[in-house]
């Protein structure tokens, strides 16, 4: 064959590479990762509602060994969960043994034990559904409401890296009181009618109590994962740092992932594609909070990013903070599971996704409407800038499979 041939046949060749990827781009069903992902939603799809009351009947195991046995290096639940809505269930009725102050941290939780043993984080709630924290996209206290969201979200993603977490009312003078420690009990007081507590955190204050409404205190109820899964904190490498002025290198350097791709564990492995999957995640639900991450220890790099800590999202349903996206549109890569579930959820899909999920939680209505409807339009901000990537540097560097070693730029 001579040369010339070859070249066109090369060129012709090329073409079809990059037609079949823009293919997948606009949403085509005709490769094996599109078929495969396509059926992975459908199952997604299939498992959304879940039925408010079920109970294990087909297994000797309680809810938390059914759960605890789920956890693995990239995965906190599989893709298939029959048990979930029974698991669920349990958290949200099960007996409190034992109630604690929360573990350290900033913001104001408590640390229960449910029957069996089983240590789940309880958030109480703060504001009403409607209520818009105003200031920067990190302001305001936890909503508790936003982690039965970011869970459910998790799922519809396909990225199961969220622990459990369901809505649950509890009686503060029945439920919490009777089996509380003495630290928990001493920040307890009245506020006319209503019981409340403050806690011990960094901002924890008497000033600023969580109050019930008379007795009966809304909140989250967040599963503990296993103590054979012990966790590594890590600083976020697109943390901010949070003082007035001072900005963080990526807020002014638009090369800082070429850096970040030098730095272990995001110089191989899914790591970087972890963080960017997640960035995504964070803009959707509007979270600007996430300056530490944590994953399983001792993993090399190849173990997920958790999705822990969720409460700072659902603020503003009006702020659209592109900042949160900076580890996408820096890096300009994603995983081709991750663009293809995005394009499935496009016109109106994620809001109701996530709503149809959200019926069977206790506390429902757990988001207001307008924060559903910021969902599809941050949504489409994603898609769009996802796009400019390709359209800059051509989708086989912008779309990667899931486990591919990252190059060094």
């Amino acid at each position: 064959m001579k040369l010339k041939q070859r070249v066109v046949l090369l060129v012709a060749v090329l073409l079809l590479l990059g037609l079949a990827k823009l293919f997948l781009l606009d949403g085509g069903e005709g490769s094996a990762a599109s078929r495969r992902d396509l059926r992975a939603f459908r199952k997604m799809e299939a498992g959304l509602s879940l039925s408010r009351g079920d109970r294990l009947t087909h297994t000797l195991q309680s809810p938390w060994e059914v759960a605890s046995q789920w956890v693995g290096p990239r995965e906190v639940y599989p893709e298939e969960t029959p048990e979930l809505a029974a698991v669920l269930s349990a958290l949200g009725t099960a007996r409190v043994e034992r109630a604690d102050v929360g573990y350290k941290g900033t913001q104001l939780k408590a640390l229960l034990v449910l029957d069996g043993g089983q240590k789940v984080v309880f958030k109480p709630k703060r504001y009403s559904r409607g209520y818009v924290v105003e200031g920067e996209p990190y302001a305001g206290y936890d909503r508790h409401n936003a982690e039965v969201a970011a869970f459910h979200l998790d799922r519809i993603l396909g990225f199961r890296r969220a622990p459990l977490v369901v809505g649950r009312f509890v009686n503060l003078r029945t439920e919490i009181k009777p089996v509380a420690t003495d630290q928990l009990l001493s920040t307890f007081l009245m506020q006319g009618n209503n019981s409340c507590f403050y806690g011990k955190c960094y901002y924890c204050r008497e000033s600023e109590p969580a109050c019930a409404e008379g007795e009966m205190m809304e909140g989250s109820v967040t599963l503990w994962l296993p103590d054979v899964w012990p966790l590594q904190k890590h600083r976020h490498p697109w943390g901010r740092t949070y003082r007035e002025g001072k900005l963080a290198r990526w807020e002014y350097d638009e090369s800082y992932c070429d850096a970040v791709k030098k730095m272990p564990p995001y110089d191989a492995g899914p790591r970087l594609l972890d963080v960017i999957d997640t960035a995504i995640f964070d803009y959707l639900i509007g979270n600007a909070d996430r300056h530490h991450y944590e994953s399983f220890q001792d993993d090399g790099g190849a173990s997920m990013l958790i999705l822990l800590d969720n409460a700072k999202s659902f603020g503003n349903a009006a702020l659209d903070e592109r900042s949160i996206l900076a580890p996408l549109y820096q890096c300009c890569m994603v995983r081709v599971s991750t663009w293809n579930r995005l394009n499935l959820l496009r016109a109106g899909a994620l809001s109701s996704a996530l709503r149809q999920a959200l019926t069977f939680d206790p506390i429902n209505p757990v988001l207001a409407e307008p924060h559903l409807a910021a969902l599809d339009r941050r949504l489409s901000g994603v898609i769009a800038t996802i796009q400019q990537c390709v359209e800059s540097l051509g989708p086989d560097s912008t779309l990667i499979e899931d486990r591919m070693i990252l190059p060094h730029p």
